[in-house]
């Protein structure tokens, strides 16, 4: 890559990447995979370069004060979106050719932002007040500050998201001119645009709200503590603990990404960080490339699903289901934890088949009680945000006490010590960072004030218990299809959003507890992470590999295959809520850990299914029957009613399959060029 970023300024590679740990062409083909994704973005030297960054500190600075202060809901939310359109058209350029180049539709863009928000703000209650019979300038505003909006999502994310929230919004203008039981009664801007631009059901609705006071807030904490080097630690800590033996590669990724993508939250970051360092040991072992890549995904998909960060959407969970963030985390621990022992079988599977082929040399590493004893403080972050809930600090308060631990705590030791420049580039990353997402959020509320408007989400909901025959098991298949789709084309973020507000309700509608229905929910719209065309951390672990992006993501499916069939235990089975560790009132928690129990067995026998390997190399009849009894045991209620205690059934039918295998050799190794 030519050309060297400005102080504060990161480069086009998310910055918990180390883009020196990668050649030139492979990190060009990163950096764009991940411009297809995140969009274009400016590399501004001299005084411009240092304006942005000055632009960038600045929304950092004003969101720690908001998190410290009281500032009313209605000025952060409009600050927030001002702040994200400034620096959207400041470092976005309209189309790739105008890269590095500030144009005088930049400013223009820029100047309207401003004004919208200036607007908004100075407007106060009468502005509100009067979004039933608004004035003609606040028509004006409004459908200005709207194109804004899209026009900086599709900067910052792409064309699709854009195209998503302007077809809702000519159903909302046209849907009387649709059949029952699509149609509505049709409105008019008059009536859409105020709705969308002044109230808090539209653009400035509770996804803005949740980027304002949380998201942001996390993503200067991963910043920060990028800056002070624990990701590198995490990576090392685990390579270390393996011995950093070839025959050790894969337990490494699956260890490394649970430590790294904790703290990180990012997929794709987690994805690249290991891939730099585990590639050679995995290719040296026989991984295939496309193999290894699968893997490498889907450890970094683990880091949108791990306590203590999750992805951005864990914190719309909360504000939708009006929770703490602390009992989120507390949903998520047992399904986080089942997710990396799924990868751990799937990964010592790998090792039966490929055997001990070319075990080659250990990677030279520093033992792991000279790394703790160096920089052990770094564990901190994995635990000082709950800690701090834990003490009955809100979500706010805790993670932004968590970063003055993480700066303190990087003063032990000289070369991790954030320094006031460090602390600025932290800074200005961070609130880079969520500029993409502050847009998402904002287009994203277009979305779902066209459908609050228009009642499209009961609609949708009786749409689909009509088509399932009023079955669950049904219902949540049909519902698992549509956010998984709806995946296909958006982020996670906005995937979650859409479909928490769409599909969520019509298994609450069936009895669903709300909190499992949208941990569902939550799990389906992560898969849209490995899922083309917005595949993003399977592409980037193909280009440092070297296979085809989509054998890649093949591979990437096979990896999470397993995982992904345990949300439908949350919503099936009355009992399933305890892997969610919550209680009915005839549960307890002995019935918890036999859940967990049934569900990690499930999950070892699809691992087995899904490999095509357990005591020796299985035929497709025995794959078939593995993956049987998987099902059996995870999601028995896919039988219910049909056979007496499937999962029995299930947990009998992997014990004669491993029996019946004792007779045959006992793994086949098999050397797999990479």
């Amino acid at each position: 890559m030519s050309g060297a970023a400005p102080p504060g300024l990161p480069r086009n590679l998310p910055p918990e990447i180390d883009a020196d740990a990668l050649d030139v062409d492979t990190a060009a083909k990163v950096e764009r995979l991940i411009e297809e994704e995140e969009g274009i973005q400016n590399r501004f030297t001299g005084w411009i370069g240092h304006a942005a960054t000055a632009v960038a500190v600045a929304m950092s600075l004003f969101h720690l004060w908001a998190a410290w202060d009281i500032v009313p809901t209605t000025t952060l939310r409009f600050v927030h979106v001002g702040f994200a359109l400034a620096l959207g058209f400041f470092l976005f350029p309209v189309a790739r050719r105008f890269r590095n180049r500030f144009m005088a539709w930049d400013a223009v863009l820029v100047a309207a932002g401003i004004y919208c928000t200036w607007y908004l703000i100075a407007g106060g209650d009468d502005l509100l007040d009067r979004y039933v019979f608004p004035e003609p300038m606040d028509l004006v505003v409004g459908w200005l500050l709207v194109a804004l909006v899209l026009e900086a999502t599709r900067r910052t994310t792409g064309w699709i998201m854009p195209a998503v929230a302007i077809a809702f919004m000519l159903y909302s203008f046209y849907g009387n001119l649709l059949p029952a039981p699509w149609a509505h009664r049709g409105y008019d801007a008059t009536r859409l645009i105020p709705h969308l631009t002044i109230t808090l059901d539209g653009i400035f609705g509770t996804a803005v709200d949740v980027s304002a006071t949380l998201i942001i807030l996390f993503t200067l904490y991963g910043a920060i503590l990028q800056s002070t080097g624990a990701g590198k630690f995490f990576v090392d800590f685990s390579f270390s603990l393996t011995g950093g033996k070839p025959s050790s590669a894969g337990r490494t990724v699956v260890l490394s990404s649970f430590l790294l993508g904790g703290p990180s939250g990012s997929g794709v970051a987690t994805t690249v960080t290991l891939g730099t360092v585990a590639w050679p040991l995995m290719k040296r072992v026989g991984y295939r490339a496309d193999d290894a890549g699968g893997l490498l995904a889907a450890g970094g998909l683990g880091a949108i699903i791990s306590p203590p960060v999750l992805g951005a959407a864990a914190f719309l969970i909360a504000e939708y289901l009006k929770l703490g963030y602390l009992d989120v985390l507390r949903m998520a621990v047992v399904p986080t934890v089942l997710y990396y022992a799924s990868l751990l079988f799937m990964v010592e599977l790998d090792q039966r088949r490929l055997g001990d082929v070319a075990p080659g040399e250990a990677m030279v590493v520093t033992p792991w009680r000279e790394l703790v004893r160096r920089y052990g403080f770094h564990f901190s972050s994995l635990v000082a945000i709950v800690i701090f809930m834990a003490l009955g600090y809100s979500a706010t308060l805790a993670v932004l006490y968590a970063m003055v631990v993480a700066v303190a705590l990087s003063w032990i030791r000289r070369e991790t010590a954030m320094t006031p420049r460090r602390l600025v580039e932290a800074l200005a990353s961070g609130a880079i960072q969520a500029v993409g997402i502050a847009a998402t959020c904002a287009c994203a509320g277009i979305i779902v004030g066209c459908i609050t408007l228009t009642g499209l989400g009961l609609k949708f909901s009786e749409i689909a218990i009509q088509a399932a025959g009023g079955s669950l098991v049904v219902t949540a298949l049909y519902t698992a299809l549509i956010v998984w789709v709806v995946g296909l084309a958006v982020p996670v973020t906005a995937s979650y959003i859409i479909s928490a507000v769409v599909a969520a309700p019509a298994l609450m509608k069936l009895g669903v507890p709300d909190y499992a229905a949208h941990m569902f929910v939550f799990y389906y719209a992560v898969l849209s992470e490995v899922s083309p065309p917005t595949a993003l951390s399977p592409f980037a672990a193909a280009a440092i590999t070297g296979a085809g992006p989509y054998r890649t993501t093949l591979q990437a499916w096979k990896y999470t295959l397993p995982a992904f069939v345990l949300p439908f235990v949350f919503v099936t089975d009355p009992e399933g809520v305890g892997l969610l560790l919550s209680l009915t009132p005839q549960m307890t928690w002995l019935d918890v850990a036999w859940q967990i129990l049934l569900a990690a067995g499930g999950l070892a026998a699809l691992a087995a299914g899904c490999q095509g390997q357990a005591r020796r190399t299985l035929s497709l009849a025995e794959r078939a029957g593995f993956i049987l009894a998987g099902l059996l045991m995870v999601f028995p209620a896919l039988l219910d009613g049909m056979l007496p205690a499937p999962h029995w059934l299930g947990i009998g039918l992997a014990v004669l399959l491993l029996v019946l295998q004792r007779g045959g050799p006992a793994g086949v190794a098999r050397n797999r060029p990479a």
